[in-house]
């Protein structure tokens, strides 16, 4: 069975990770369809082009879509992030953001394996908000949080249902609700409620501050985490630091009913700096392949890769070495 690929390299070092990716994944005997799409800051800067209705109508048929990076230094702040990332994920309905963390131990930290779920298309990011008397002395700009009990809830269940395939069956969920005294209480009410269907899950509830503290000081407390959009974004962006780097962070954002295809990305930008230098990592895009393999029913090619990119000897070398390394590794 072939599956029907969008492949958006994007920018940056995103066409050099992605081509790793999927190197690996055709050698773990995984027959792709592929489709591309010149997408990103480079697009946008020759023509104007960020995201066409009729790409999105295009995308309707296909089973999944694999990114490497978005953004140039040459495009302001905003324009990549809110017409092409947040318009896939609200458009495609991609509302479960999954970033799983797994160190092994080492002389100086133990193990450990949890996975963040963060909203993915409500809260801050919604874009509810605006300016007023912009460019004065007076101007006044706010920036709201949608959060609606259908949103917050589908995330919590899928959390639930998640931590009731782990071992260790415990979720912990991330918010501020002394201060988000509205907002916190849908998350808190609703966590507390859809946890009565789940008796066999133990939960847990932590500021987000704390959390903070936490994933540094005691990462192994954690199993599985739900939380909003924009803690969810800060959060795994610092699992990420405790768990290795950056560059061995990937991601999921996922229609769970398969309405519309999920898209998987390793969570590093484009950093133009070392473009074609081979000092990019792509681990993380390589591990995003493997969650995309797992959604898509190929879970034993997916552990295979999974398992590769965990052995040391393939964390050395230049972009294409460490491709190689781990594309021998799972052949074998």
């Amino acid at each position: 069975m072939s599956h029907k690929i969008g492949i958006i390299g994007g920018d940056g070092i995103g066409p050099e990770v992605i081509n790793e990716g999927l190197k690996v994944i055709e050698a773990a005997g995984i027959s792709l369809d592929l489709h591309n799409y010149d997408l990103g800051g480079s697009r946008y800067i020759k023509d104007g082009t960020i995201l066409p209705d009729s790409i999105l109508q295009e995308w309707r048929n296909l089973d999944a879509l694999y990114l490497g990076a978005v953004g140039t230094p040459d495009v302001p702040p905003g324009v990549i992030e809110r017409g092409l990332l947040l318009k896939m994920r609200f458009e495609l309905d991609l509302y479960i953001n999954l970033r799983p963390f797994v160190k092994e131990a080492t002389e100086d930290s133990d193990a450990h394996n949890f996975t963040v779920i963060r909203e993915n298309t409500e809260g801050t990011y919604a874009g509810e908000g605006g300016f007023l008397r912009k460019d004065t002395s007076h101007e006044v700009a706010t920036q709201g949080s949608v959060n609606t009990r259908l949103g917050v809830e589908r995330c919590i269940r899928f959390a639930f249902e998640l931590a009731a395939e782990r071992e260790r069956k415990h979720l912990t969920l991330v918010h501020k609700t002394n201060v988000l005294t509205f907002s916190g209480d849908l998350w808190e009410r609703t966590f507390n409620e859809v946890s009565r269907e789940f008796p066999q899950i133990e939960t847990d509830y932590n500021h987000v501050d704390a959390a903070c503290i936490y994933m540094v000081q005691d990462p192994q407390r954690y199993d599985v985490i739900v939380t909003d959009n924009l803690f969810g974004d800060i959060l795994t962006d610092l699992g990420g630091a405790v768990s290795g780097g950056i560059g061995l962070a990937c991601s999921a954002n996922l229609n769970p009913e398969k309405t519309a295809p999920s898209m998987f990305e390793p969570v590093h930008g484009s950093a133009p700096d070392i473009v074609g230098t081979g000092q990019a990592n792509p681990t993380a895009a390589i591990l995003s392949g493997a969650l995309m393999l797992d959604f898509l029913g190929e879970r034993e090619a997916a552990k295979r890769i999974e398992h590769a990119c965990a052995q040391p000897s393939t964390q050395t070398g230049t972009t294409t070495e460490i491709g190689d390394a781990i594309a021998t590794l799972v052949t074998t």
